[in-house]
């Protein structure tokens, strides 16, 4: 039988730890609006016609509503892509509230990339083009083409454009892989103080991406994300005081900061906070509680937490 603190092979560009640290490749219910509807009910007519007689344009979808009103749609959507990401919400999760978002209000994905098509004139619009093309949502996956548009809403200043150019060349996304430029873009977004960015940060100096290994550095970074609520960087934390990574070991206070983000749901703090409890470390030994926090992790898809929720039961 294999100890509950063995390391585990973290995804994609983690290293080794006993515990669970994590990166990113960062819903609420949003209430229906007129505009929305008045939206919908245009690009559906505008559909119906024969592309051939009109082809849409921003100054045609203006005579019907508003282009502020209209950048609120956008920006709604951009906004619930940045909140689940501070939320600590997976991939997966973030993709399909935006899906639910367009679907709740009486649209779909189809009408939504056409009017982005034709309103190319925020930086939030930019963005969230390069969003559905790279996850294909009312159009087929392109890659390349999300990356073009990720790096021109960078040039813009905006925040998850920027977050997402990094990534597209930390992992190689429609470009070929380029960690030193990976590394100044998340400079360049954490510089703005976004949370997600400053953790991003972190990330690489804790893995040594585009920049020299700094675990204190590390460590600072998501101090500061986690003063700012970002709940990876309060999972983070709780594993550079676990580890002793950038700062002395402090069982106590990972335990506390694992506790923290578990409770607000996010999956990789509940295994490691399943695993203090399991074996005793920063706080009393509690194996109901290690069963409650890897079966609370496990529901979430985490498949390690299952492993280790099955092994228990069977020492039961």
């Amino acid at each position: 039988m294999k100890d509950l603190n063995e390391y585990y092979q973290e995804d994609n560009d983690f290293s080794q730890l006993s515990n669970k640290k994590q990166m990113i490749l960062n819903s609420n219910n949003v209430e229906k609006s007129n505009i929305i509807h008045e939206f919908s009910q245009f690009v559906k007519y505008f559909y119906k016609m024969d592309i051939k007689e009109i082809e849409p344009t921003t100054q045609n979808i203006n005579e019907i509503i508003f282009e502020e009103d209209l950048c609120i749609i956008i920006d709604e959507l951009v906004n619930l892509i940045l909140t689940n990401l501070n939320r600590g919400k997976e991939e997966k999760v973030r993709k399909q509230h935006v899906l639910d978002f367009i679907s709740n209000n009486e649209s779909n994905s189809q009408e939504i990339y056409g009017w982005l098509l034709n309103n190319q004139t925020s930086s939030n619009s930019i963005y969230l083009l390069g969003y559905f093309n790279y996850y294909g949502i009312g159009t087929e996956i392109n890659k390349r083409k999300s990356f073009e548009l990720y790096q021109k809403a960078a040039n813009l200043k905006n925040a998850l454009g920027m977050y997402s150019l990094g990534k597209c060349y930390e992992v190689g996304i429609g470009v070929d892989i380029n960690k030193e430029k990976a590394f100044k873009v998340y400079h360049e977004v954490a510089d703005l103080g976004n949370p997600h960015g400053i953790y991003c940060l972190g990330c690489c100096y804790d893995d040594g991406i585009g920049i020299e290994v700094d675990k204190e550095k590390a460590f600072e970074l998501y101090q500061k994300a986690a003063d700012l609520g970002h709940i990876f960087g309060i999972n983070n934390l709780g594993c550079c005081y676990d580890n002793g990574h950038g700062t002395e070991v402090n069982k106590k206070k990972a335990f506390e900061l694992f506790q923290k983000a578990a409770i607000l749901g996010n999956d990789y703090a509940q295994y490691n906070l399943a695993l203090m409890y399991a074996d005793g470390k920063g706080v009393e030994k509690n194996v109901d509680s290690a069963i409650y926090w890897f079966k609370k992790s496990a529901e979430q898809g985490d498949k390690d937490a299952l492993n280790k929720l099955n092994k228990l039961l069977k020492e039961l």
